[in-house]
C-alpha cells in the first residue's frame, strides 16, 4: 500500500496475457491524482484487458502495478471489495439491474461494498441529484433513455467517493447530444470533485470537444499521443 504516492495509477514494465498469449507488454503509465486521460486504440488493441487489470479482474503477469496505492500483483480475492470502493467503473452497456429501480441499483452496490447502512438513503439521494436523476429514483432502467441509464451508471460509480473512475467506451451507445451530456458530467466530476478519470473511447469528436491527455494502445504497447 502506497498512500503517499502522487499517482492514482503507477505501472512499470507491466505484461498482461490472455491465457498463454501476450496481449500487452512492457506497459509504463502514470496517472496523477485528479488527472483526466483518454485511452484510445483500435478494436482488439487490448483496451478492455488493460482496464480489467486496473479494476482487479485481470491478473498481472509481470511488472509492477499500483492503483490507488494498492499493489495489484498482491491483491487477494478477499480484498477486492475494499479495493473497489476506491474505484468507480462505467461501461458502454451500463450493466444495470433491470428489475431494480434506480435507487435499488445504487443500494445494491452500497450493500456489496459495505457502506454504512444508516447513511445509504441520503447518499443515494445525493448522487441521484448530482447526475440530474432525482425524478427517476423510483424508475426502472428499461423505462429510462440511454442517456439516463448512463447517468445512473455514473451515479453508481461515484457512490463511494472513488479516487479513480475507469470508463470503458461510456458514450459508445449514445447519440452526439447525449454523448456531450455524459462527457460534461465526467468533466464536472474531474474538475469539481478532483476525481481522476481514465476513459476509453473511439470517438475523436469527444477528444476535440473535451480535450485532455491522450494515450494510445497499439501493437501491444501504450504510447502518449499528446
Amino acid at each position: 500500500m502506497l498512500d503517499n504516492t502522487p499517482y492514482v495509477i503507477d505501472l512499470l514494465g507491466l505484461d498482461l496475457y490472455y491465457g498463454d498469449i501476450p496481449v500487452l507488454t512492457d506497459i509504463n503509465f502514470k496517472l496523477s491524482r485528479s488527472e483526466f486521460a483518454y485511452l484510445v486504440g483500435f478494436t482488439g488493441s487490448g483496451k478492455t484487458t488493460f482496464l480489467r487489470c486496473l479494476y482487479g479482474a485481470q491478473p498481472v503477469h509481470r511488472g509492477k502495478a499500483f492503483v490507488t496505492g494498492v499493489d495489484l500483483s498482491k491483491l487477494k480475492p478477499s480484498q477486492l471489495h475494499k479495493y473497489r470502493r476506491k474505484i468507480g467503473m462505467v461501461f458502454q452497456d451500463f450493466k444495470l439491474l433491470p428489475d431494480l429501480t434506480g435507487a435499488q441499483n445504487l443500494n445494491f452496490v452500497l450493500r456489496a461494498t459495505r457502506y454504512p447502512r444508516p447513511k445509504r438513503k441520503a447518499r443515494i439521494k445525493e448522487v441521484m441529484e448530482w447526475v440530474g436523476l432525482e425524478h427517476k429514483i423510483g424508475a426502472y432502467p428499461p423505462m429510462m433513455s440511454g442517456g439516463e441509464q448512463q447517468r445512473l451508471a455514473i451515479a453508481r460509480a461515484i457512490l463511494n467517493d472513488p479516487q479513480l473512475i475507469i470508463a470503458d467506451e461510456p458514450t459508445g451507445n449514445l447519440d452526439p447530444f447525449m454523448t456531450d451530456e455524459i462527457m460534461y458530467l465526467f468533466s464536472r466530476l474531474n474538475k469539481e470533485m478532483g476525481t481522476a478519470i481514465l476513459l476509453a473511447t473511439h470517438d475523436y469528436r469527444v477528444l476535440d470537444k473535451f480535450p485532455a491527455r491522450v494515450v494510445k494502445l497499439e501493437g501491444g504497447v501504450l504510447k502518449n499521443e499528446n
